[in-house]
């Protein structure tokens, strides 16, 4: 499983990054960096909470 980042839709709020850290990171421009685009199954229900609470629907994760 991936983690895909709509860069076009993305405004760096930061929701993402405080639920799942290692795989999200807001940058001092406000921009959004993926850390790691691949989830493992340890992580999944952290970046799964992610993808469900962005308000701008530009993360979404791929099998």
């Amino acid at each position: 499983m991936r983690v895909l980042v709509d860069r076009s839709k993305c405004t760096g709020l930061g929701i993402c990054e405080s639920l799942a850290p290692e795989h999200f990171e807001v940058n001092d421009d406000g921009d959004l960096v993926l850390l790691d685009e691949n989830v493992d199954e340890r992580a999944m229900a952290d970046v799964e909470q992610a993808v469900a609470s962005c308000p701008t629907e530009a993360l979404r994760l791929e099998r």
